[in-house]
């Protein structure tokens, strides 16, 4: 009876079992992908934004499916892409190097629309009404599309230096609860004389990570009005997930010599509690999820160089947790590489990820 038992606990877990499975893979001689966001609009469209590199030019690239990941195509964009988001399958929105452009189309065109400079990231409840976000101490509001902005007071109630300040994520529980995180670092005299740390390991080693600000605007009526806080803190908040149920993550990376790359924090949005519940000197963590069936997810990136990360793509790492204490990692197919890795869940439950270097894998449960 034992055994029994014992074998039918053995085959559940086994039939639970999940593998990241290559959905495709940029590998054209003398050219280069590379990759910088990634969304699933809907349960067959999905797109990652970039730019394809070639004979010594930059092209602004789409990296698209309309049939739910089977097939995948490059097609050109007017701008090289920051952050993409899409409301529904035809509204969407590309934050580029130049401005702000918005598809109605599905991504298949894009016009560009009025915006404020240096913006890093967007985020819309509907068709009309977002916030966008970016340098210089950057939040924005619309309630027509993007066509008019309105700056958020809330914003410069943070007493930061702006030309060291940036806010560069936005997240929403529900349809009332809402984040917005950035950082302030003012740099030291001699940070613009130094080589990059991979150039000078040795002076590198001495050059420890330094506290910087960290920034979090909060609103509980839609974005109608923010409250912010700032923190003193090690490492710059670069992600942060929200579910609708309370449950919450946000993502620490560090960008100077320290034990960790990265640090993950779980976020209790109701009760106001946070905890770290992730760091791994061999894992960098660049990406989050909270998917729908109560797992949640971290994408990673094996360090080349472990206090000092080497400017080379290492092997991507993703890792799932239901209880966010402990940690397991899931079989991904060994051609995939990158710099970062991003994460996206789609409409129907369907996990995916892609890789700064050009892959599209996607999770199957075996």
């Amino acid at each position: 009876m034992r055994c029994a038992a014992w074998l039918a606990c053995l085959a559940a877990i086994v039939q639970g079992a999940e593998v990241w499975e290559l959905r495709y893979l940029y590998d054209a001689d003398n050219s280069q992908l590379s990759l910088a966001d990634f969304v699933f609009a809907s349960a067959r469209r999905g797109m990652a934004c970039g730019v394809l590199r070639e004979d010594g030019r930059e092209r602004p690239v789409l990296l698209m499916t309309g049939d739910g990941g089977s097939t995948w195509e490059l097609r050109p964009v007017p701008d090289a892409c920051l952050a993409l988001f899409f409301v529904n399958e035809t509204t969407g929105w590309l934050v580029g190097r130049k401005g702000l452009y918005r598809s109605e189309e599905a991504g298949m065109a894009w016009r560009r629309i009025p915006a404020p400079s240096g913006l890093l990231r967007v985020w819309f409840a509907d068709e009309r009404r977002g916030w966008a976000v970016g340098t210089h101490k950057a939040v924005y509001a619309t309630t027509d599309g993007g066509s008019n902005w309105q700056r958020v007071p809330a914003a410069d109630e943070v007493k930061t230096t702006p030309e060291y300040t940036a806010y560069v994520w936005i997240a929403f529980a529900d349809a009332q609860r809402g984040m917005i995180v950035g950082n302030s670092r003012p740099p030291r005299r001699d940070e613009a004389k130094q080589l990059p740390e991979w150039l000078d390991p040795e002076r590198a080693q001495r050059r420890r990570e330094r506290p910087s600000l960290g920034i979090v605007l909060e609103t509980r009526d839609g974005g109608s009005s923010w409250s912010s806080s700032v923190t003193s803190m090690f490492g710059q908040i670069t992600r942060v997930r929200l579910a609708a149920d309370g449950r919450g993550l946000a993502l620490i990376e560090f960008t100077r010599p320290f034990d960790w790359p990265s640090e993950v924090f779980s976020l209790n949005w109701k009760g106001g509690r946070s905890e770290r519940v992730f760091r791994r000197a061999d894992r960098a963590v660049t990406d989050l999820a909270l998917a729908r069936d109560g797992w949640a997810y971290l994408a990673a990136v094996e360090p080349v160089g472990q206090k000092i990360r080497l400017p080379v793509p290492g092997k991507i790492h993703v890792l799932r947790s239901k209880d966010l204490s402990r940690w397991e990692e899931a079989e991904v197919d060994y051609r995939a590489f990158g710099r970062r890795a991003m994460l996206s869940e789609a409409p129907d439950g369907r996990l995916w990820l892609v890789t700064d270097a050009g892959a599209v894998l996607e999770r199957v449960v075996r």
